[in-house]
């Protein structure tokens, strides 16, 4: 049946993306990589460009994990023993010991009772917070929360919805003193590293509230925090944001295998009585399938590799490179967002010019993400640098060197 009049409905809203240099359907293939050599990191090539090298630097995969001889080891004689795939959603019969084994090691490294694997960890934040939700719930988000949170609470429609401005304390409190007489249960929501701008949550802060508060809700305050861009990458032993301000735990925390860890996945770590819930409530994680076998036997090799010494020397020199990294872009007069976090913002504040950088980037060999309206607010367009422990000194001169060179 044609679609005629669907088409140039789309086509109009394609169109307005463009003007907005807000289209992400323009994708770069890579295909192939070239190893790190001594002085320098991987190279990548892209089927649009030949044997043109080109150094990554929007890559979330912090530590290089993905390329790690033990990882890759891992991954390939679990295939060989277990298969490609998992053949069915779980409790069909899609559970291989891998998949047990890994939740009990993510368990484990992040010091809780229970873990619970994903899909992604997308799935994981729209599987878990909309089944901990109900009509005498409020949900507290902080405004620059990933999108992942704010469809989760969109598909959870909750009593009541608050959102605090970024890391304002005394903002929170004023909606946790709101909200006390109103809803039995309060979820406070929160990104632990804010992607875009690669600062962390006040999560401390936030704990105590919710203890402060706790007494006012039948249900209890609860914290939940998806710290995909921090576990692996942030803190002293790659604990993440829970780790680098002190210790502070959250009811449920929410991390990625895909990110720091090198694989694929995600993942849910908080009390076995909530994991038990979820294994019986969450539909992203019973009607669809988990990561496979071997992808959990990589994960679970990635755990162990950063909670060894390997991983702390991996995460030493992640810091150094980011502080280098951090360090040139002010010296060179370009605008940043301190701080520890291996994603490093250029602050733009211009979509045009964020545009013309990203291509004098790419043109000079560089991968780079310029992030326009409405992936982020208007006036906060910027590129998004990504700093991995498989940068050299070199690499990061020579991406210095290159923004040296932009003629605005």
């Amino acid at each position: 049946m044609p679609h005629d009049r669907l088409k140039l409905e789309l086509k109009k809203t394609l169109h307005d993306l463009d003007e907005m240099a807000a289209c992400k359907r323009t994708e770069n293939v890579i295909r192939a990589v070239q190893p790190a050599s001594k002085e320098y990191g991987p190279r990548f090539f892209l089927s649009a460009e030949g044997n043109k090298p080109f150094i990554r630097m929007n890559s979330n995969s912090y530590l290089g994990l993905s390329f790690q001889q033990d990882v890759l080891a891992a991954e390939e004689q679990a295939a060989g023993q277990f298969g490609t795939g998992p053949g069915a959603v779980r409790f069909i019969s899609g559970t291989w010991s891998p998949h047990i084994e890994l939740e009990q090691r993510l368990a484990a490294f992040h010091n809780r009772e229970a873990a619970m694997i994903f899909s992604s960890a997308y799935a994981t934040v729209m599987g878990t917070l909309p089944q901990l939700i109900n009509d005498t719930t409020c949900v507290i988000s902080d405004e620059l929360n990933h999108n992942c949170i704010i469809n989760a609470i969109r598909l959870a429609a909750p009593a009541e919805k608050l959102i605090y401005r970024h890391n304002d304390m005394a903002h929170l409190r004023a909606c946790l003193e709101g909200a006390k007489n109103n809803c039995r249960r309060v979820i406070i929501v929160t990104d632990g590293i804010f992607s875009m701008r690669g600062d962390h949550a006040s999560l401390k802060e936030v704990v105590d509230l919710a203890g402060e508060y706790d007494q006012h809700f039948e249900d209890n305050a609860l914290v939940v925090v998806d710290d995909s861009h921090g576990v692996g990458a942030f803190g002293k032993t790659g604990r993440g944001t829970e780790e680098q301000q002190g210790g502070a735990q959250a009811d449920l925390l929410i991390g990625t295998l895909g990110k720091a860890f090198g694989v694929n996945g995600g993942y849910v770590v908080t009390s076995s009585v909530v994991v038990d819930y979820l294994r019986e409530t969450s539909p992203f994680y019973i009607y669809s399938n988990p990561i496979t076998p071997s992808e959990a036997a990589a994960a679970m090799k990635a755990v162990d590799l950063v909670d060894s010494p390997t991983g702390r020397a991996l995460l030493d020199q992640l810091r150094a490179m980011t502080r280098r990294f951090e360090a040139g872009i002010s010296a060179s007069g370009f605008e940043t967002i301190p701080g520890e976090h291996p994603v490093v913002p250029l602050m733009v504040r211009d979509t045009a010019t964020t545009s013309a950088l990203v291509v004098h980037l790419h043109g000079n060999g560089v991968l780079a993400t310029g992030l326009n309206y409405p992936v982020v607010p208007k006036g906060d367009e910027e590129i998004r640098f990504q700093i991995s422990a498989d940068h050299t000194e070199a690499d990061i001169d020579m991406v210095l060197d290159v923004l040296k060179r932009f003629d605005t």
